[in-house]
């Protein structure tokens, strides 16, 4: 079955705005550090943007407060447009569950689980029944990643290239309209690293979904459409550019 991109992933309105983002640890102490200095951006729809900077940039801190994985100290952060910073913990979980998927370096599949159950818990977190419809739409993201053979095996007999795919195939069992990676292909051989690329530009070109990719490989920020580029926990560059992905 053809994946289809459903009609909230399909809109190129601004589906992530950061106003002012300031973030600083050891608050009110003689430690007390800002590592982002008033950070201000606005993703699309259907955008793809790579997110560039030296380690120590602040570039996790960023992805970590657009995943409301954490609270900025001064600004706000707009999720389609619903401000964030004043929701309580519960309100945070369910808009992240549904607006919201992550892939990482370390793909963090659960090992006890089959390749098809680790797909599936996204949905099933967010309240969905491990009925046949949610099985089958798990099972199609499989095949789309190539892995439908292996659904019933668990992680750990597949390759580290594999288990990112799968990786991937999970952040997008909610149909996420801003999908966010950090480092995804970070701990893959370059031919991975590829066909993993190559999955995130399908799926954006599909759903309409925008992607935010941390990366240090200057062969992938080359292939995104858009380049975000941290320093020192500042937004220092920000540009398009032509692709041939």
């Amino acid at each position: 079955m053809p994946l289809a991109a459903p009609p909230s992933c399909a809109n190129p309105k601004p589906v992530l705005h950061l106003e002012g983002l300031r973030k600083a640890y050891g608050v009110g102490t003689p430690l007390e550090v800002e590592v982002l200095h008033g950070i201000d951006l606005t993703l699309h729809g259907g955008e793809f943007a790579a997110l560039i900077g030296p380690s120590g940039s602040g570039k996790s801190t960023l992805l970590n407060l657009i995943g409301l994985l954490d609270t900025p100290t001064h600004g706000e952060v707009h999720v389609q447009g619903r401000p964030t910073v004043g929701l309580n913990d519960a309100e945070r979980t369910a808009l992240r569950g549904r607006s919201l998927g992550f892939v990482f370096q370390f793909h963090h599949l659960i090992n006890a689980f089959s390749v098809i159950d680790n797909v599936m818990m996204p949905a099933l977190l967010g309240g969905a029944k491990p009925d046949a419809a949610t099985r089958d739409h798990a099972l199609e993201l499989l095949d789309a990643v190539g892995l439908a053979m292996h659904a019933h095996k668990h992680p750990t007999e597949l390759s580290g290239g594999q288990q990112q795919r799968v990786a991937i195939a999970r952040a997008l069992m909610i149909r996420p309209p801003i999908l966010l990676a950090d480092e995804p292909t970070g701990n893959l051989d370059s031919h991975s690293a590829d066909d993993v690329f190559a999955l995130f530009r399908r799926f954006n070109q599909t759903f309409g979904c925008a992607v935010l990719l941390v990366t240090h490989d200057p062969r992938i920020a080359a292939r995104c459409d858009r380049v975000l580029e941290l320093l020192d926990g500042r937004l220092v560059s920000d540009h398009q550019q032509s692709t041939q992905a």
